[in-house]
């Protein structure tokens, strides 16, 4: 107690031992009412630092594929240009009158493509489209090309008519105009023709029978029918006619089905 009151003798000694006193106190309570386990991790608390990499990849899988195997490259298509028409061939062409003098205008188109030589896959195949003309002696006096998707074929192509054997004569003895289409594809299938079919009549243009210009009386135009001919004409027609070869046969069946296939008939649902 002596020495309680001598450090109250004082206000400022009194405050001073009130402060103390206060101090003393609350860290009694403390210690006494704060759990053990806090008390551990404030004297342990660390800052624990997580360093997320990324992963490293395989190396197996970082080994390009190429690397691994070799390369096989594909050789382009090609398809070699067809044998140059034979005589017995331009023969029976320069005698053929029917659809055109259809078979003069097929012998004349080999023998352009036999004289291109070999297309090849690539950014020069392709068709070219002419309209031509050519005189009763058989030399050419008009070549006219109307599309095409390829230069190259379309240089190749009148190169080889300019420079084409002279052929015969025309079958009728009057000029020869007609339209012919040239492929320069490796993928381009035989177009020898089928005559089978060159005695039956052609059929008349169709007309929209309801037409009317708006000014005329309104009347409704029938069509012409095909014209038949005579049994004498024919059978005089059908002596013409050649044996289709299976060549033919076979182009023909193929442009029919490039004609009408489609890829959504006969699929599996």
């Amino acid at each position: 107690m002596s020495l309680l009151n001598r450090l109250i003798q004082t206000p400022q000694s009194a405050f001073k031992a009130a402060i103390v006193l206060s101090l003393a106190l609350h860290i009694v309570l403390l210690a006494v009412y704060v759990p053990a386990d806090t008390r551990l991790l404030k004297k342990k608390d660390e800052v624990i630092v997580i360093k997320l990499e990324e992963p490293k990849p395989n190396q197996e899988e970082t080994i390009p594929l190429q690397s691994q195997q070799t390369l096989i490259t594909k050789a382009p298509a090609t398809q070699a240009a067809p044998s140059a028409p034979t005589a017995e061939e331009w023969a029976f062409a320069s005698t053929y009158t029917l659809k055109n003098s259809k078979g003069y205008r097929h012998t004349w188109g080999k023998q352009v493509r036999s004289m291109m030589g070999a297309a090849v896959e690539g950014v020069d195949q392709g068709q070219v489209r002419f309209r031509i003309e050519i005189a009763p002696n058989g030399s050419i006096t008009r070549v006219e090309t109307l599309w095409k998707t390829s230069d190259k074929a379309e240089v190749l192509a009148r190169k080889a008519i300019y420079s084409m054997p002279p052929p015969p004569p025309t079958p009728t003895g009057k000029p020869l105009i007609f339209e012919k289409t040239i492929s320069f594809t490796p993928f381009a299938t035989d177009d020898t023709p089928i005559y089978s079919d060159d005695c039956l009549p052609e059929p008349p243009p169709f007309n929209n029978p309801f037409a009317w210009d708006g000014k005329s009386p309104q009347e409704i135009k029938q069509n012409k029918s095909a014209e038949k001919l005579s049994p004498e004409a024919l059978a005089e027609c059908l002596k013409q006619l050649p044996q289709n070869s299976i060549e033919g046969v076979a182009a023909h069946n193929q442009r029919q089905l490039d004609q009408w296939g489609t890829s959504k008939l006969n699929q599996r649902k």
